[in-house]
Parts: structure tokens; sequence; C-alpha cells
């Protein structure tokens, strides 16, 4: 019995280090402030995830149908946002065969249903606003969250064209916050330049902030009613359990206070 409690000591003494990690390996970039309750943003974010994502990128593990969750009726589905089939019942599956975006891109673009649990909403909303024009890599453009990332910067209309300051050495700048110093090429649908110079781009950040949640909400459509029932577990056992708990504790010790 001691055997296997020092075992299971050491398995969680192991696994400590390792929890924290993952669940600080996205302190570091600007918080993303997802809200699955915004059915306003989750619809936008649907949208553009159906008419930039899923060319290349499926989501195997979400259907159609799903989106009524958000506020669309059936309707709206078939009308606005199914494009690769007629059946609302059917998972989402990019319109490339996996044969051609190997050939295209060097590997298979992976699946997005899962991947704001993986590497968390505030990496997908840093990585959506990282990319950069690299006249070195076979797409043209690089990433500062994944260098040599074989995705190509598909919303790069509506952002516009950023290149990166380097340093004699070829490194990239940084500024004070640590964020790159970027020098714009030219300027989006959603990005703008205002006379002197100063770059805005709120309306694009709005944009990538958008997609960044309906990936969220994606990678687990149930996470609302999940917290509601959790807030109700909660009240139920402050409510009912806890003084049935301390009532109990009172009458098993009443002998010996």
């Amino acid at each position: 019995m001691k055997k296997a409690l020092k075992n299971v000591i050491a398995v969680l003494l192991v696994a400590a280090p390792m929890s924290m990690a993952v669940a600080s390996s996205g302190g570091h970039y600007e918080h993303a402030e997802v809200d699955p309750r915004d059915q306003v943003s989750l619809q936008r974010g649907a949208q553009i995830f159906v008419n930039n994502c899923l060319s290349c990128h499926s989501a195997a593990a979400m259907r159609y149908n799903r989106l009524q969750d958000i506020g669309l009726s059936e309707d709206e589905i078939k009308k606005n946002l199914m494009f690769a089939t007629d059946k609302v019942g059917d998972v989402m599956q990019a319109h490339m065969s996996l044969a051609d975006s190997k050939k295209w891109f060097g590997k298979t673009p992976p699946d997005l249903t899962l991947i704001a649990r993986s590497r968390g909403a505030d990496y997908i909303y840093a990585y959506l606003r990282g990319f950069y024009k690299d006249p070195t890599t076979p797409t043209g453009w690089n990433n500062t969250m994944l260098p040599k990332a074989a995705m190509p910067h598909v919303l790069w209309e509506q952002e516009g064209v950023k290149v990166a300051k380097l340093d004699k050495d070829g490194k990239m700048v940084l500024k004070a916050d640590g964020t790159p110093d970027w020098t714009w090429e030219s300027t989006g649908k959603l990005t703008r330049m205002t006379k002197d110079g100063k770059v805005i781009t709120k309306e694009f950040d709005t944009y990538a902030k958008d997609l960044t949640n309906f990936m969220a909400y994606m990678a687990e459509p149930a996470q609302v009613q999940r917290k509601q029932i959790g807030y109700i577990v909660l009240m139920f056992l402050l409510a009912v359990m806890l003084p049935l708990a301390y009532f109990l504790k009172k009458e098993y010790w009443k002998d010996v206070h």
C-alpha cells in the first residue's frame, strides 16, 4: 500500500510541472478576450471561417446544424455557410482534397476543430496577426508564432502587408513591449493609415477576434451550458449539502464537545 502511494505521489510530482507549463504556454500572448455568449461575434467568426479557412482546413468534428446554437436558422446556414455540401447535418470538410493540399503546401493542413483547446485562443489570435512578408519562404510569408509556416497569409487583403524590421544580424527588431517593429508595405480593407503615418489595426483586430472566438466555440460548443450546470451544482452544494454536512458534524461530535 505504501509503495503504491509513493508511486502516485511521484507521478503527481512529475506531472505538476508539465501541467503548469501547458497552462502557462499562452501567457506570453495578448489576451484574445473571447466570449462564447457573444452570438454576433460567433456568427461573424463562422462566416470568416467558412469563407477563408474551410478551403484548406477541415473541422471534421463540427456539424453545420450545430451552428443553430449560435442563433442561426437552418435556412441561414444553408444559404450563407454551406458551400461544400447540401446536407445541414454534415461535418465541415475542407473543399480541397488531402492529396492536393499536401502536393501544394508540402503537408496536409491540420483539422481545426480542437485547435483552440490544444493551442489556446490567445495563440490563435496572435498567429492570425503575426503574418509578415518574407521573400525567402516558398509562400512569400512568415509568421512570428510559427516560423517557416507552410500556410500563406489568407487574410492579407483585410490586414495589408507587413514587413519585419531586421537588425544587422538579420534578426527581427522588437519594440520595448516585446512585439515586432513592423513597417507597412500596404494596408488592407480593415487596416488603415492616418495622415501622420500611424497604422490603425482596430478593425482587423476585431475581425481576428471574431474568428478566434468561433474557433474557441467550435472546440467546445457546450461550454456555456457546462458552466451554467456548474453554477447550479455549486448553488445546490452550498444551499443543501453544506447545511446537512454542518448538522451532521454537530450531531457526530456532540458527545465530545
